[in-house]
């Protein structure tokens, strides 16, 4: 009997160093799929999206925009400035108003009655606010167009790969922007030094589908808005200069300055059966009221 019972005993202990020696195997194989798990929640982290005042426009005469001065009672436009914070890195979406027009205090009025304000650059906005990226740790670089007033800070980008259409890569490079109006060639000066990916297009910036460039043609040859997935606010587009006034959007009135006004109409169709499938906020980002109601960085959507 006492022998059976020392091997009895015996059994039972080598059953528990057994189950102990197991437990840290088990600890070695979850340390292991750890990096996994953390890697897929890493690529599914919300994307933020920071919205600057990059200067407003305001105009005495809206018949460039093809509308009669009835149409609407609106003249003040707002240029703003977007960063999408993505996990895989920054995407700025538009410079707004040239920089130098922040050392310019109150309106810059021309003789035709246009006038101009920038009262802060995108650079300070950025140094200031200490967001924890700058124009010199962007992942991307985008407008929707090459006009002046979209521009405005590329020459103080100093990181990052500008994603550029054919159509505007092609006027931001020829003499004379080929006939592309409102294109001012000395604000392009570095950013077409800058490492560039030339898009035929729409393109999925992250490569996961959230935030995507769409082509949209015809107010410059190469102009394209942009479709970001937020997590909390859904589904947003901005607009670019597809349309400049409310009233444009909703009768598809293309300005006298667009390069091509089939094609610009074509687009229109484009996008707004994005919004419609979608369910997309479309946001229009000339429109002042609008930018007046949403949340200014540090603030920003998700």
């Amino acid at each position: 009997m006492g022998s059976f019972k020392l091997l009895f005993v015996g059994l039972i202990s080598l059953f528990l160093i057994a189950c102990e020696g197991g437990e840290p195997a088990q600890s070695q194989k979850e340390s292991v799929s750890g990096p996994e798990v953390t890697g897929r929640e890493l690529a599914m982290q919300p994307i933020k999206l920071y919205i600057f005042d990059c200067g407003r426009l305001r105009f005495a005469s809206i018949a460039g925009f093809n509308l009669k001065q009835t149409d609407t009672d609106v003249r003040e436009l707002s240029t703003p400035c977007y960063v999408i914070d993505h996990p895989e890195g920054q995407l700025l979406w538009d410079a707004g108003l040239p920089s130098g027009l922040a050392k310019q205090e109150g309106w810059q009025v021309q003789e035709d009655g246009f006038a101009s304000i920038l009262t802060e650059s995108l650079t300070s906005q950025l140094a200031r606010l200490n967001l924890g990226f700058d124009l010199g740790s962007l992942e991307y670089v985008a407008f929707s167009h090459i006009h002046w007033d979209h521009v405005g800070a590329a020459n103080d980008v100093a990181s990052g790969t500008w994603l550029v259409q054919q159509g505007d890569y092609d006027a931001a490079h020829a003499e004379g922007s080929l006939g592309v109006p409102a294109v001012q060639s000395e604000l392009l000066a570095r950013i077409k030094n800058r490492p560039t990916q030339v898009l035929n297009g729409d393109h999925d910036v992250f490569g996961d589908g959230r935030v995507r460039v769409i082509a949209a043609e015809g107010h410059t040859p190469g102009h394209q808005v942009l479709y970001v997935d937020l997590a909390e606010t859904g589904p947003v587009i901005l607009s670019g200069d597809l349309y400049h006034f409310r009233y444009s959007r909703r009768n598809r009135v293309v300005p006298l300055f667009n390069v091509d006004a089939e094609q610009t109409l074509l687009s229109m169709d484009k996008v707004e059966e994005l919004v419609s499938a979608s369910g997309a906020d479309f946001w229009l980002q000339h429109d002042a009221a609008l930018f007046d109601s949403q949340k200014k960085a540090p603030a920003y959507y998700q």
